[in-house]
Order: C-alpha cells, then structure tokens, then sequence
C-alpha cells in the first residue's frame, strides 16, 4: 500500500500495533538512527575543525582537536545538541512526511492522528520527546487502547498497515 497515495479515510480505524510490532521497528530503525547519529558526528566534527582553522574557536596550543570538543563545556554542549537534532530531526521528518521510517515500513506500520491524518512537524518533535528514547512504548503493557505514552501525549496512533495484493 503506497501511504502517499491512500485518502485519510482509509487510514482511519486501521488496528493498532502492538508492543512487538512496534520493538520490531525500533530495531529496525535503531539501526539508521546510529548511522544518522555517526554522520552527524562526522559532520559536526568537521564543522568544529573549521571553526578552529578560521580563528572562530581558540584551543590550547598542543591539546588535541577532540580532546577540546570533549573538555570544553560549551563546545561539548554544542556539540551533543547537534547530535541530538540530527535524530530527532530524522525521526520527525519521517513521521510527518508519510508517517513510516524505513522500519516502520517493514513492519507495515504508520504514525498518524486519529483520523489517519499525518502528524504536523511539531507533533512529530513531541512525539520523540515523549517517547523517552523508547521506553514510552511500556506504557502499552497498561493501556486497554494499545496507545503508547507518546501516543497519548500527542493524540496519535501507530497503526498496522493492511497488506497490499496485487490482482492477477
């Protein structure tokens, strides 16, 4: 089924995944989070080293290039918030584009409001957030609904897509 393509209706009222479904897709997804996370490394990295050679950031005579990015508070802090943007960036930009992540795409799984609407940018952001890096998904053990704690603080679902058969 092309997500892109399907009118909100018939994303609506679609049964909502489970616990495993969803685990499934995090492994998944895990996995390109890492590689987002590494070339946002490299990138912001690279960034550091030419701020350095530009004279925009003065280090110590001698001390090593990642050892200052490690050492100094606000570069270090700078730092891990680019990192964070980047998967934070990742995630939400799939999720409010057409709502699946290529895990969730092999998993047949989409994100969505209730009404089978794609969730704002912003939402997608509360939505990681709320998460909490995936422990959120717990909360399904006590939820009659199958609604994970992210689910309900952004009034979204994850929802099991049906499987497409193509006519002979």
């Amino acid at each position: 089924m092309t997500v892109a393509h399907t009118p909100d209706y018939q994303l609506a009222n679609l049964p909502r995944a489970s616990i495993g479904r969803r685990l499934g897709a995090t492994a998944y997804d895990l996995l390109l989070a890492i590689a987002v996370y590494i070339l946002a490394g490299i990138i912001g990295f690279a960034l550091f080293a030419l701020c350095q050679k530009a004279g925009l950031i003065i280090i110590p005579t001698g001390t090593p290039l990642a050892d200052s990015l490690r050492q100094n508070v606000l570069y270090h802090g700078l730092y891990q918030c680019w990192l964070w943007f980047a998967v934070i960036a990742f995630y939400s930009y799939f999720w409010s584009r057409a709502g699946q992540t290529l895990g969730m795409q092999a998993w047949r799984l989409r994100v969505q409001h209730f009404n089978g609407q794609n969730l704002s940018l912003i939402t997608a952001i509360a939505r990681f957030c709320w998460s909490l890096l995936g422990v959120g998904n717990l909360w399904l053990l006590f939820s009659k609904q199958k609604l994970a704690l992210q689910d309900q603080m952004t009034r979204s679902e994850m929802v099991v897509l049906p499987t497409h058969r193509h006519k002979s």
